[in-house]
């Protein structure tokens, strides 16, 4: 083998590692997203399912939503940049509409006026780790909708209705 024939081996390894790097990279980036597309999905779920079953005030609903501890503060320890502040807790009366004043008990624009529970992600930025392209991909809206079920008030027959803490 020459010495010629050295120098092209090498500069076939540097084309070919080269593409080899971008798809591997590209298969893990890829693998991120999927991650994140289902986590976001099942964190509206989930938040939407404990506001459902949990009393309207209590600020734990949003922190256990993102995959947090109770007593935990700040961002998901699961998503890298998913804050409680990302999630929209809305509260729907039986025509969709929002109920303006949810924390109200005697009004009828109040709690007894809920019939839905909705939890919104909107405009989620997923980073790109990528070393060439390195930007941001913005997600669509993730929102899940279920039916009101106790909303932290448990009454049985006789008994004065009391709030139970998620």
């Amino acid at each position: 083998m020459n010495r010629r024939m050295r120098g092209i081996y090498v500069v076939e390894f540097a084309i070919i590692g080269l593409l080899l790097f971008i798809l591997l990279f590209g298969v893990i980036e890829m693998g991120r997203l999927y991650f994140t597309v289902n986590t976001l999905s099942e964190t509206v779920r989930r938040g939407a399912r404990l506001a459902a079953v949990c009393d309207i005030s209590d600020p734990v609903i949003l922190r256990r939503a993102i995959f947090n501890a109770a007593s935990d503060s700040g961002g998901s320890d699961l998503i890298a940049n998913l804050e409680t502040a990302d999630l929209s807790l809305i509260y729907l009366d039986g025509n969709g509409a929002v109920v303006p004043a949810p924390g109200d008990t005697t009004g009828p624009n109040g709690f007894r006026a809920i019939r839905y529970v909705q939890l919104r992600v909107d405009n989620f930025a997923f980073d790109l780790l990528i070393p060439v392209l390195g930007t941001q991909l913005t997600l669509p809206s993730f929102r899940a909708t279920l039916p009101r079920e106790s909303l932290g008030r448990h009454a049985e027959e006789g008994i004065t209705p009391e709030i139970t803490p998620c």
